[in-house]
């Protein structure tokens, strides 16, 4: 099964068009405080517990600290029926180098 990923900057992109994406975050909650980009918290390991909280007729995009977390996310969904799904490749950190150096890079 392939992952399709895609650049933050085309993330951003379609964040600022108003584009109805689900940003499903997969790090851990303290991650999340730490740095996030208003996403939709479920940690990996409790996603195949939580699918039922994710709309699968909405464009996913999965993200992670920089890419393997959110690239498992995505073929768990894939597996359980999500076809419209993406990574945000190389994560919050891609975020923070390449978008918005005001989120928090840990």
């Amino acid at each position: 099964m392939s992952v399709r990923e895609i650049p933050a900057e085309d993330l951003k992109n379609r964040l600022d068009r108003g584009e109805p994406l689900f940003l499903l975050d997969v790090r851990d909650e303290y991650e999340f405080e730490i740095s996030n980009i208003g996403g939709h918290l479920i940690p990996l390991p409790e996603l195949p517990k939580r699918l039922s909280e994710i709309d699968a007729h909405q464009e996913i995009v999965a993200l992670c600290k920089m890419g393997p977390r959110g690239v498992k996310a995505v073929k768990l969904l894939q597996e359980n029926g999500f076809s419209n799904v993406s990574n945000l490749q190389g994560g919050i950190f891609a975020w923070h180098d390449r978008v918005d150096r005001a989120v928090p890079k840990y």
